[in-house]
């Protein structure tokens, strides 16, 4: 345990009460299964690192000189838990007290131009660690008996821990080359962690960014997910951009890049602020979904930007056309065709909504929000507030503060009207049986009367007034009840 300590030590935070992360009962259990088939293990990669960054992790991966498959079906009798291998890649994995445990034999690899998929051959531990992204996932600690809790660190991982650096194992061109998403997992880490991509290594991503083409749309949208957690996103996608990864893989939100000006009056960039909007909202909540409707908010400017000379740079309506632009991107990025891109199309659609009425906040205007807007109001009021990136503080104060007014605007009318996601209180199935007839457009129109009449103020939202307004919009039609009345 000394060689730890010693390591740990070596950092500005050195780790305290380690015993936590290498006492586990389970890691002995390893290193007896090892001694008994006389091989060896190690634990390596992120549990390691995330070690010595004080960051909890329950994702464990161990390497094996040998059969990890092996070692993982003996662990799994020990423990008395199923163990799911998968022989085709030679790993295998089990769950225990909320642990994922991997097990993969030390291997070597060597790759083809076309795909990301090595070729495999067994090998060592010193292979295994040359194949890995980044120094610093290619620590490991050895579970073998005459060492256990020695750190192997070939590559100095620890010291790029230490500067706070993203740095490959080897030539990065060639860990590039060989799996491309390497390029955004550089990236997403260097957000996750606040961390620095050394130099040689962004321009070798810029040398390869074409071949991000071979990797699948699902495997890159799980690392810009990632990069959206992260506690800073804009880190992430300002790299993505400075490497040429963003026009590629999303080409959409590369184009909000860039300010035109005429007769002397510019246009702010909207890739950055688009950026800060995410960033504001990453300080508010971790919901990724309303994340990405802050990274789409803006998305249809590109394409409603006009200049006018009266009134300067105007992007009327791309609000709507980007509600309408969210399903083909979503159905190109193979983000869910589901509620949660109905949803990131709602508040692209709605958020400039509490923009509008803060300057005028009127009942009616406050009922039709807090209809359209529904469950998702107070999401879609989070967003709007994040969407405030001026630097003016005096701006940014007078705009929160006009929020605040609609909020509580919002709050009264809710509780006295009872409009958020209601639905008439007369049916069509009573408009039906009042006036013997079928499904049919005065259906409709009476049913969409009656909700105007209601958000307008017209009538309140209660039967009896619902009733009697029905019966107007009928004799409106021509309808009579079937009673001759």
């Amino acid at each position: 345990m000394q060689d730890i300590y010693e390591m740990m030590h070596t950092l500005d935070n050195p780790i305290k009460n380690t015993d936590t992360y290498l006492n586990k009962p389970v890691f002995a259990l390893i290193s007896e299964i090892a001694a008994d088939k006389n091989l060896r293990c190690y634990v390596i990669g992120g549990y390691v690192r995330d070690c010595f960054l004080k960051r909890s992790s329950n994702d464990i991966d161990v390497v094996v000189e040998g059969s990890g498959i092996e070692v993982s079906e003996c662990l799994a009798v020990r423990l008395n838990t199923d163990v799911h291998v998968f022989k085709n890649f030679g790993t295998a994995m089990l769950h225990y007290h909320g642990m994922e445990i991997e097990f993969v034999g030390a291997r070597k690899e060597s790759y083809r131009a076309n795909s990301r998929k090595p070729i495999v051959e067994d090998g060592t531990l010193e292979d295994d660690q040359k194949r890995r992204d980044f120094t610093i996932n290619a620590l490991a600690f050895s579970l073998n008996e005459r060492d256990f809790g020695h750190l192997v660190d070939p590559f100095d991982g620890i010291s790029d821990l230490q500067q706070k650096l993203i740095r490959t194992p080897l030539d990065p061109d060639i860990t590039f080359s060989d799996d491309p998403l390497r390029m955004i997992r550089a990236i997403r880490f260097a957000a996750q962690l606040n961390f620095h991509i050394v130099d040689e290594a962004i321009q070798a991503i810029g040398r390869n960014r074409h071949r991000i083409g071979i990797v699948s749309k699902e495997r890159i949208v799980d690392e810009l997910h990632k990069i959206l957690l992260s506690p800073r996103p804009s880190i992430g996608f300002k790299l993505l951009d400075k490497t040429g990864l963003l026009e590629i893989i999303f080409s959409q939100l590369h184009a909000l890049k860039g300010v035109e000006t005429s007769e002397g009056r510019q246009h702010k960039d909207n890739f950055y602020h688009t950026l800060k909007v995410v960033d504001n909202i990453a300080k508010t909540s971790d919901n990724l979904w309303l994340r990405w409707a802050a990274l789409l908010h803006d998305i249809a400017k590109p394409s409603t930007k006009r200049y006018d000379p009266q009134t300067g740079w105007t992007f009327h309506g791309h609000e709507f056309l980007g509600a309408k632009m969210i399903p083909s991107i979503f159905k190109h990025l193979k983000l869910p065709l589901n509620e949660k891109m109905k949803y990131v199309q709602k508040l692209v659609l709605l958020h400039m909504r509490p923009i509008a009425l803060s300057q005028e906040v009127t009942d009616s205007a406050v009922r039709r929000l807090l209809f359209d807007a529904g469950d998702e109001l107070e999401d879609l009021m989070m967003l709007c507030e994040a969407d405030i990136t001026s630097k003016n503080e005096e701006t940014v104060r007078k705009h929160l503060n006009n929020f605040q007014l609609v909020r509580q605007k919002l709050k009264e009318i809710e509780e006295k009207d009872a409009v958020r996601n209601f639905q008439p209180p007369v049916s069509g199935e009573l408009i039906m049986e009042t006036y013997g007839i079928g499904q049919s457009r005065e259906v409709g129109l009476i049913k969409n009367a009656i909700k105007e009449a209601i958000l307008d103020g017209v009538i309140h939202n209660n039967f009896d007034e619902a009733c009697r307004f029905m019966k107007e919009e009928a004799k409106k039609l021509g309808l009579i009840e079937k009673n001759g009345e």
